[in-house]
C-alpha cells in the first residue's frame, strides 16, 4: 500500500507540513504527480465539479491548467484534527485573454490512515484584478521559502 507521510493523526507541525506539501504539488502544475497525494476512490467538491477518482481528478486539473494560467498559488493551515486539515488558499492566475484574477478559498481535507487524501471539499471565488495588483512574482513553480505567506500579504 502506498504511503505519503506525514501521516495522522496530524500534530500542528506535521499538518503544516501536509499543508506546504500540497501547496508546492500544485504549483508543479502536473496532474499526473498531484493526484499521487490522494487515494484511487478520492471524492471532490470543487466549485460545481465532483470528480470521483484519480483519473476524473486528473482530468479536471488537466481542464484547470490549461485555462488557469501563469497559475501560483499559496495555502495557509486554518485548523486540524486527528485526520483532517482545513486550509485557506488563494492563488493567482490569467485566462487566455490576458484578464488576471485571484481566487480564494477553504479547503477541508480528511485523510486515510497511509497519509492520502480521501476527501477534498472546495469553496472558491474569483476575484478579477489589473496586473498592477498581483502579489505573487516568483518564477513559476515552488513558491520560495523567503516569499510572504497569505497572512503576511493581508490576503
Amino acid at each position: 500500500m502506498e504511503s505519503r507521510p506525514p501521516l495522522p493523526p496530524f500534530t500542528r507541525e506535521t499538518a503544516m507540513q501536509k499543508v506546504r506539501m500540497a501547496e508546492d504539488a500544485w504549483n508543479t502544475r502536473d496532474p499526473a504527480r498531484v493526484v499521487l497525494a490522494y487515494t484511487v476512490d478520492t471524492r471532490w467538491r470543487n466549485r460545481a465539479e465532483f470528480p470521483v477518482g484519480r483519473e476524473q481528478v486528473r482530468g479536471f486539473l488537466e481542464r484547470k491548467w490549461a485555462r488557469e494560467l501563469d497559475y501560483r498559488l499559496i495555502k495557509e493551515l486554518w485548523a486540524f484534527g486527528e485526520d483532517r486539515i482545513a486550509v485557506r488558499f488563494a492563488y493567482e492566475w490569467h485566462d487566455d485573454a490576458g484578464q488576471w484574477y485571484r481566487s480564494y478559498g477553504n479547503e477541508n481535507w480528511q485523510f486515510d490512515a497511509h497519509g492520502l487524501m480521501a476527501v477534498r471539499h472546495a469553496s472558491i471565488n474569483d476575484l478579477p484584478i489589473r496586473e498592477a495588483d498581483r502579489k505573487y512574482f516568483w518564477p513559476l513553480g515552488r513558491r520560495p521559502d523567503d516569499h510572504p505567506g497569505l497572512s503576511e500579504l493581508g490576503l
